[in-house]
């Protein structure tokens, strides 16, 4: 199985009371459930595009699963959830390899997985391995794919980005935002971009803008205040 290597440093993001792990490659990974959780993992966003005339170079999905490989590897969950737009189209599992399905079912292994809907695979077929739901709830945890700003959830689905400008030059990197009560995971896919933190959309989930960007820097992650990036 390919797996690229990963940095394992992480820092604490508590949702309504829980601890979990925020991972650099943007996992989070909740230890006393023995859970990981991705997000937003747009597989065959390549060929999706290739089929509109739009050629992009169709590595995202082998890419895609090594990050996810490493990150499998680095924690060795009993269960994976990924919170939805799994695939980016509701054709894209057809468009699997043979080669990237077989590196799929060997992460299944020995493990729970469950596949979260989202709007861009609203209908996720049965033979994908693993279970199929709207939304699961952990304890005080609800894992859904859009977020509703209500408390103890933890969504994807707005791809969050931080922009933080210093030393005279600005620097954008994919986080996550959590306000201690509620949490957006960033995008885990190789060709997902971002929507900034500042955007009205967060607000909506926020309420306010008194949460803090879990960025993803190059080594490790750094918490910012979201009011502090632009």
């Amino acid at each position: 199985m390919l797996t690229e290597s990963i940095p394992v440093e992480t820092k604490s993001v508590t949702v309504a009371g829980i601890t979990l792990a925020a991972d650099l490659s943007g996992a989070l990974y909740w230890e006393e459930q023995r859970l990981l959780v991705v997000s937003d993992l747009h597989l065959e966003k390549g060929s999706s595009y290739a089929a509109r005339g739009v050629l992009l170079p169709p590595y995202d999905t082998i890419a895609t699963l090594g990050r996810l490989g490493a990150a499998i590897t680095a924690y060795d969950p009993d269960t994976v959830i990924a919170l939805g737009d799994s695939f980016h189209d509701r054709e894209a599992h057809e468009r699997l390899s043979t080669a990237d399905r077989e590196v799929l079912g060997a992460l299944q292994a020995r493990r729970d997985w469950v596949w979260i809907s989202g709007n861009h695979d609203p209908a996720l077929p049965s033979d994908l391995g693993g279970a199929v739901a709207h939304e699961v709830a952990v304890g005080a945890i609800t894992f859904r794919h859009e977020p509703t700003g209500a408390a103890g959830e933890i969504a994807g689905h707005l791809h969050p980005k931080a922009r933080i400008s210093a030393r005279g030059r600005a620097v954008e990197r994919r986080c996550f935002a959590s306000d201690g009560l509620r949490a957006v995971m960033p995008s885990f896919g190789a060709y997902t971009g971002g929507l900034s933190i500042r955007d009205a959309a967060f607000t909506k989930v926020f309420r306010t803008s008194d949460f803090v960007a879990h960025v993803l820097g190059d080594h490790r992650l750094h918490a910012i205040a979201a009011s502090r990036c632009c």
